[in-house]
């Protein structure tokens, strides 16, 4: 392998390119900034990408010229670039975005990525992010690669022979972690709600952060429990250990952890690292709702922003402001009420950190409706879980008002009155 600088690595890319870069924990930042800086000599390159951690340096607005980007979903490094109109968002299923590139809808000229060390056989691996990458990868026409001893060797979809890399970086970069978040008193009991849910042998899909966190720390007395989800953290290697979880019982992949992302600490990157218990896949895979409706008992848990009284479920923005992506609620949110014995949830708090509802009336104006109240089956809060599935407009109401917080209760059942006529 011949390795060069991150600045000559990135001199293949010229005006007017299309560039992808690797998702999630995996964006090579060394590539990034390297590009960055030859700002002065380029125009009009467009920049696309799912959520990235880490700097995004492209997006300030000094680079407004050179830099435009094209996102799938939005992070928080690119959120004031959005909303600036300096940069733009894409919506769209998780599971579409890899046929995007496959048919050249978005056709790719470079792809910026990180990935494992070769092995004695000259395969890397994309690690800690399959997800679109795989496809990515396969339709850049140029392939442009940090080569880090940190990354994680994972099974599955995200093996790239060294001859399919045109310039390799070497780097010793740590890998972006994410600390395990505090779980206060509403999480767990969204967590304990959302447990209850839960039968025995389900196979489960969640994302990171407090509420998924809570539910994981709730089954401990759940047995024969599966993964197939399209990322996970670390709350799952505590119930492998414990036997809890097993993958025993799914139809496809048993005894495996099925993902397509990952983000966490050090203990969940060296847990997936060379292990054939996880296998990494292609989003277009991971999240087909044709895939998703083989396993038994899918329960997928997904969060929102706010949830109207008739179901309507608004979870990538806070009013007009965008705040995330479409991303893969939906895909989940299917493939769990198509699956024999299925549950598809949204668990989310009954108010704001400012202790504004988020069971309203009404969504905000300008807000994206991200799961429809056709696909709405369980809404979880700390408060309980109201079943609408099968539920009338009016019936619906009454079962959101009950989990709403107490101090919005009154004023939730005067605008059901007002807008049903009664309640």
């Amino acid at each position: 392998m011949n390795s060069v600088t991150p600045e000559k690595a990135v001199s293949v890319i010229k005006s007017g390119d299309r560039v992808f870069i690797h998702s999630v924990a995996a964006a090579p930042q060394q590539l990034i900034h390297a590009m960055t800086d030859r700002a002065p000599e380029l125009r009009d390159v467009e920049i696309v990408h799912l959520h990235t951690e880490g700097e995004a340096p492209y997006t300030d607005p000094k680079y407004k010229d050179t830099f435009q980007t094209n996102a799938l979903f939005v992070g928080a490094n690119v959120r004031d670039s959005v909303e600036r109109g300096e940069a733009d968002y894409i919506p769209v299923f998780l599971s579409e975005v890899p046929h995007l590139f496959n048919d050249e809808i978005l056709p790719l000229d470079v792809a910026l990525i990180q990935v494992s060390p070769p092995d004695r056989h000259g395969f890397c691996s994309l690690g800690v992010s399959v997800d679109a990458s795989r496809a990515a990868v396969n339709n850049a026409d140029h392939v442009i690669a940090q080569i880090n001893p940190n990354m994680p060797r994972t099974h599955g979809d995200g093996i790239i022979h060294i001859s399919d890399i045109n310039f390799a970086v070497e780097v010793d970069d740590e890998i972006h972690q994410l600390e395990p978040p505090e779980l206060g008193d509403i999480e767990k009991n969204i967590g304990r709600h959302c447990a209850n849910l839960i039968d025995n042998g389900a196979t489960l899909q969640m994302g990171i952060g407090a509420i998924p966190d809570a539910v994981l720390a709730s089954l401990d007395n759940h047995k024969d429990l599966g993964i197939h989800t399209e990322m996970f953290s670390e709350g799952v290697i505590d119930l492998l250990e414990k036997g809890i979880i097993n993958n025993a019982n799914k139809n496809i992949h048993p005894g495996k952890v099925v993902g397509s992302f990952v983000m966490g600490t050090e203990r969940l990157y060296d847990f997936i690292d060379d292990n054939p218990q996880v296998a990494m896949l292609d989003v277009a895979y991971v999240n087909d709702t044709a895939v998703i409706r083989r396993n038994p008992k899918v329960t997928a848990i997904n969060s929102a922003v706010e949830v109207d009284l008739t179901g309507q479920v608004c979870a990538d923005s806070i009013g007009t402001y965008q705040y995330s992506g479409v991303g893969g609620q939906m895909d989940f949110i299917r493939g769990a009420s198509l699956s024999e014995g299925g549950k598809p949830v949204i668990a989310l708090p009954s108010v704001t950190r400012k202790g504004q509802s988020r069971i309203v009336s009404y969504l905000k104006k300008g807000a994206g409706v991200v799961t429809t109240r056709a696909h709405v089956h369980y809404v979880v809060t700390e408060y309980g879980v109201a079943n609408l599935y099968g539920k009338n407009l009016r019936q619906r109401a009454r079962a959101l008002i009950n989990i709403a917080h107490p101090d919005h209760r009154e004023e939730l059942e005067r605008e059901a009155y007002e807008r049903f006529n009664v309640l």
